[in-house]
């Protein structure tokens, strides 16, 4: 999460975004072959023999963007924070485990449960599965979100075991998240439909890769974010649930739905953090959404890379945005979402940077739709079939 400019114009500069359409072709430069970023030439760095060479975004990096002075803000949450946001997680004893929804392997019956669960997953096409697959790296990588969590200035876990509300939170928030990429991955697994070993391979990369949301060390910037991510996967693992449902695989559907629940819980307590800044700073906090949604909302899995397929972030996204499981409809719908519960429209005493942040905020819903009706006249013309790794090179119409 980083570069901050102007927030109060979009930047030309190609980033990709939560299955926002590429409307600036993004991506075209964004990868080269190195795991840290230098001034040397990209034919240089190619050259350098690494263990590890993920693909990588080439943008300036900002580090520490909040004034040391707001930390205070934080510090002074603390109460709040556990009277208020602590509440939103679930007690251990009373929380789903992945077991409560696949086959029992200490059963009598469970080669009998892995049978028709197999039989089930034979009904879905490959295009479901990828966007399946897709949700589940993604939620493989949880060890990237909770140490981009722990970058935040004023509400990281200071020493791994912080008794903080802010750590207390980001700890519990990751055990309760933890669930649901082991849920989807034994699903996979016994569903038979994927190539494991490329899955595999791409939870690697995609946590050795990391992530750069380009939310600058700022929880401003940074719980702004979470708010649109966390509603995103809601909405993604909603639609998956839906699509599981009308292919006849209802415990699929209850898998999906069940995640979906606690993205939206985990929604409501981020946005509720977000609510109490714009209390508190309202200035501060309307400029830093400004600059939030002027660098997008990339996805947390925008590194993604199976050893293959340099643009396979882009090519998931496809195929979930034809699918309907996440769209550029749904990235404009969660902006007017967000913009409607912060009632950033009404807010009143701002500077006048404040105030132009505010009126690009909320001015921007229309023209993303805009945007999003020209990429997906040009995108009808483009259509092709790619094939994915995770279900054994097949192809699939982005």
């Amino acid at each position: 999460m980083a570069l901050k400019l102007n927030p109060l114009t979009l930047q030309s500069q190609k980033f990709p975004s939560f299955g926002f359409p590429n409307v600036a072709n993004a991506r075209s430069s964004r990868v080269f072959m190195a795991s840290t970023l230098r001034s040397s030439s990209s034919k240089e760095v190619e050259n350098v023999k690494k263990p590890f060479t993920p693909p990588r975004e080439v943008h300036v990096q900002v580090t520490h963007s909040m004034p040391p002075q707001k930390i205070e803000i934080f510090k002074s949450l603390e109460d709040w924070a556990d009277n208020n946001i602590l509440i939103h997680l679930k007690p251990v004893e009373k929380c789903w485990q992945p077991q409560d929804f696949l086959p029992d392997p200490a059963s009598d019956g469970f080669y009998d449960e892995v049978k028709e669960l197999r039989e089930r997953s034979k009904e879905i096409p490959d295009d479901y599965f990828v966007c399946l697959v897709g949700d589940m790296i993604t939620e493989e990588a949880l060890p990237t979100y909770q140490t981009m969590l722990n970058t935040l200035d004023g509400v990281r876990d200071e020493t791994g075991a912080s008794p903080t509300s802010w750590a207390v939170w980001t700890r519990a928030w990751t055990a309760e998240e933890n669930r649901h990429g082991d849920l989807l991955n034994k699903y996979l697994y016994l569903s038979g439909r994927v190539d494991m070993r490329q899955i595999e391979k791409t939870i690697q990369y995609l946590i050795g890769s990391g992530m750069d949301p380009r939310t600058e060390n700022n929880p401003y910037l940074g719980f702004i974010y979470t708010s649109f991510q966390e509603r995103a996967t809601f909405i993604s693992h909603g639609n998956t649930a839906r699509h599981a449902k009308e292919h006849g695989d209802l415990k699929l559907a209850q898998i999906c739905g069940i995640i979906a629940a606690d993205e939206r819980r985990h929604e409501t307590a981020y946005t509720k953090i977000v609510e109490k800044l714009f209390e508190i700073d309202p200035d501060g906090t309307v400029l830093a959404f400004a600059d939030m949604m002027k660098k997008k909302i990339s996805m947390p899995a925008h590194l993604m890379y199976d050893g293959k397929d340099d643009n396979l972030f882009e090519h998931f996204s496809s195929v979930a945005q034809r699918l309907g499981v996440y769209t550029a409809k749904d990235y404009a719908d969660i902006l007017e979402f967000l913009v409607g519960k912060w009632n950033v429209e009404k807010i009143t005493g701002l500077s006048a940077e404040g105030r132009k942040a505010q009126e690009y905020v909320c001015g921007l819903t229309p023209r993303i739709r805009r945007l999003e009706e020209r990429a997906m006249a040009k995108k009808v013309k483009q259509n092709r079939n790619v094939p994915f790794s995770w279900i054994f090179d097949r192809e699939v119409l982005l």
